[in-house]
């Protein structure tokens, strides 16, 4: 018998090792199940710490009591939460969340899509820096609150793999195609009014798993076509988004004003060097609007240097690796799709946050995943990455890349 191992396609690409033990090939899941699990857990870890340091520096109190009233201790019981999140969706078995026709997946969309409704409606939803994209939990001495388009985030590419993988023919264009559509472009459309950033990546990680699920490019040309005018409506529904494109393209034109933001970011960067100033000793973030939440990767450079830095991006990339390891072995329809868009949703963010932080496109306010400081964004992004974990616990064929 040759010792050349044969691989069988299955279903949507999955492949299956011929003489390959199932034990096998659950050890193997679970071995890239914990994979990922270990690099979102030092993710989180390395954001609890920077963002005790960028909440340190001058006469700024980090601990006292009640700890709600203290951003790092506040950001350290979220945290928290994103890790339970996390280790319970992992245990999860993934297809869950399209049993019973998909409701798990369609009742999370409607959530989102109602709440991020009601973020427009006066009195409930909260407005910080030209945005309306919150909405208060609780008394407001707690100043807790929730971004509805974090539930979208997360409910999107779940409700898309399960329409592609279970309940439709994604090249029939009104009984499968268009049902994705209109899913994305609700979306897009109410997320959009108040946060363009988001919007996009929406877009983005909805567009790519249509390509990725079958769809046709001749269907594909149907989505396009309405959605320039709808973005270019969205750019130019705030005057705020117009002022940050103009003011990319030369931000020293208002350097106390509109460019404020990019330059203090640059100079906080530039200000590590190559091994940087030491954690908790630099002193330009102090400049630096945002510096615990979107602007968290340019302390990283100043007290990490360019090597933490890069240690960072690092991880983001083996997590990233993992996700895609996970889209290209699994055997599953729906746990394929899930798993690529919930890896690319987490690279295009992790990418624009970067590039917006080095001043390579306009700014915009968008966290790095598992490092930025936030409360319902933490928490949904761990869940998200427990779900993609999930997959290769519970997948039907997780094979080896390699053949001998």
């Amino acid at each position: 018998m040759s010792d050349v191992l044969r691989i069988d396609m299955m279903g949507a690409g999955g492949m299956m090792i011929e003489g390959e033990s199932q034990a096998e090939g659950m050890a193997r899941g679970r071995a890239v199940s914990i994979s990922i699990v270990s690099v979102a857990v030092g993710l989180m870890a390395i954001g609890a710490v920077m963002t005790f340091s960028a909440a340190s520096g001058g006469d700024r109190t980090l601990i006292g009591w009640p700890f709600w009233k203290y951003p790092a201790l506040r950001q350290v019981v979220f945290l928290l939460g994103a890790l339970v999140a996390l280790l319970v969706t992992t245990m999860i078995p993934y297809r869950l969340w399209c049993r019973r026709n998909g409701w798990p997946t369609i009742m999370l969309l409607g959530l989102g899509l109602a709440t991020s409704v009601l973020v427009l409606v006066p009195g409930i939803g909260q407005e910080v820096n030209n945005a309306r994209r919150w909405i208060r939990l609780g008394p407001e001495s707690l100043g807790l609150q929730i971004q509805p388009s974090e539930i979208v985030k997360m409910a999107l590419p779940l409700f898309l793999a399960f329409w592609i993988a279970q309940k439709a023919q994604i090249r029939l264009f009104l009984s499968g195609f268009l049902p994705a559509v209109v899913a994305i472009g609700l979306s897009v459309g109410v997320v959009g009014i108040e946060d363009f950033g988001t919007a996009a990546l929406l877009a983005v990680v909805g567009g790519a798993m249509l390509l990725v699920g079958g769809a046709k490019w001749s269907h594909m040309l149907f989505l396009v076509l309405p959605a320039v005018p709808a973005f270019g409506y969205l750019l130019l529904s705030r005057a705020h988004r117009m002022d940050r494109l103009v003011m990319f393209l030369d931000i020293w034109r208002d350097p106390e004003g509109k460019g404020y933001q990019a330059i203090q970011s640059l100079c906080t960067i530039s200000s590590g060097g190559w091994w940087g100033r030491g954690l908790g000793a630099g002193f330009v973030k102090g400049y630096l609007p945002a510096a615990r939440t979107d602007f968290i990767f340019a302390v990283i450079c100043e007290e990490l240097g360019i090597v933490g830095a890069i240690a960072v991006i690092g991880l983001l990339i083996a997590l990233l690796w993992n996700g895609r390891t996970v889209f290209v072995r699994c055997g599953d329809p729906f746990g394929r799709l899930l798993a690529f868009g919930i890896t690319l949703a987490l690279g295009v963010q992790s990418a624009i946050n970067i590039a917006v932080v080095t001043v390579s496109v306009p700014t915009k306010g968008i966290a790095l995943p598992l490092v930025s400081a936030g409360g319902s964004g933490a928490i949904i992004l761990g869940a998200l990455v427990g779900i993609l974990a999930s997959i290769p616990r519970s997948c039907p064929s997780m094979p080896a890349l390699e053949q001998e």
